[in-house]
């Protein structure tokens, strides 16, 4: 299937400032330089949000990571549970419509979205309130046919069913997730044959309908305000260490350095600025993008710098890579990526 960016987008996209600040908070999962591995939650934040995925959605996640558009847009249309067209503003529905799901009924739950959202996938119903899709397998075969809405499994579905749950939704009100004809999960319509003594003292709903019931999330759109921020290792690191009491010492004076060490001192004296420039020469800046690891962002980030030209890159000594290490947003990337070795072959 071919997917595409959609041809209406919005102008601008921003996450909420709660979901930004879960979002920093993802990003600090990882080790410097490894930032974009945090891609997909961040997307997967951005559609749970607006409901879909944007285009200046997408941008806005690789500027955060500070990786190439195409790269975040790679990943965006690689994955179906990315939506890149808009979806209806109370539910998404998936009819799954693999073997199972299709022997038990799934192309009769097919007839009834086309009949009450639209007659085509992805297409927003008249009042704009739902879509629908066929998907592959979801996993929940011993209760076919059923459907994904939202981020819970219906099972167990009949076209009377689904029907109802849809016009349910419509009034404002959200259904119990889980298996619709009384099955409490996934045992055998007649009843437990088997493990019967764990048929008494049972829960309400089994374990993924309770949370689900708990959390009341199902077909909500999250802006980061529901749940506290999954980042407990960004607490545990501010925590301040526990002071010790204080020991008063004698004062050391320091040795007068020798002729030797002075010498070494001034050779782990730390970072040095490289040599940089005001504007670009009268040819005009070179593409840094062209260096592997250099998206826009850090290419601004460069000229920003002083830095325009691959052969400023290519001179850069080990010291004067860590003043500029110190700089980036990323540290670690210019050795990791080989940045010198790239600009000495760029600059020929």
């Amino acid at each position: 299937m071919l997917r595409r960016l959609y041809h209406d987008q919005p102008d601008v996209f921003a996450f909420t400032p709660a979901n930004k600040a879960w979002a920093e908070g993802q990003i600090t999962k990882y080790p410097e330089g490894r930032q974009a591995s945090a891609v997909i939650p961040l997307l997967w934040r951005a559609q749970e949000q607006e409901g879909w995925l944007t285009r200046p959605a997408i941008e806005h996640v690789a500027e955060m990571l500070d990786m190439a558009y195409i790269r975040v847009l790679e990943v965006a249309s690689f994955y179906f549970m990315f939506q890149l067209q808009p979806v209806g503003s109370v539910a998404h529905i998936q009819i799954c419509g693999t073997l199972s799901c299709m022997i038990c009924g799934a192309e009769d739950l097919v007839a009834v979205c086309k009949e009450k959202i639209a007659a085509k996938p992805h297409t927003l119903s008249e009042d704009g309130k739902f879509s629908w899709e066929e998907v592959e397998c979801l996993g929940s075969c011993a209760n076919a046919p059923m459907a994904q809405i939202g981020k819970d499994y219906y099972e167990d579905l009949t076209t009377a069913k689904l029907g109802e749950l849809i016009d349910e939704m419509a009034a404002g009100r959200v259904p119990t997730p889980g298996p619709q004809n009384g099955r409490y999960a996934a045992e055998p319509l007649k009843g437990l044959t088997s493990l019967t003594e764990y048929d008494s003292g049972k829960t309400q709903y089994n374990a993924s309908v309770q949370l689900a019931t708990d959390l009341g999330d199902t077909i909500k759109r999250i802006d980061g305000t529901e749940v506290p921020l999954l980042t407990p290792w960004i607490a545990k690191a501010s925590k301040p260490a526990a002071k010790k009491p204080a020991t008063k010492k004698a004062p050391v004076k320091a040795a007068a350095p020798k002729p030797a060490a002075k010498k070494l001192a001034a050779k782990a004296k730390g970072p040095t600025k490289p040599r940089t420039m005001k504007a670009p020469r009268k040819a005009g800046a070179d593409d840094l993008k062209l260096i592997s690891g250099v998206g826009p962002k850090l290419e601004q980030t460069l000229n920003e710098l002083g830095f325009w030209h691959f052969d400023q890159i290519a001179k850069w000594t080990k010291a004067e890579i860590e003043w500029v290490d110190d700089r980036l947003k990323f540290k670690g990337r210019i050795t990791r990526d080989k940045w010198i070795a790239q600009a000495k072959k760029l600059a020929k």
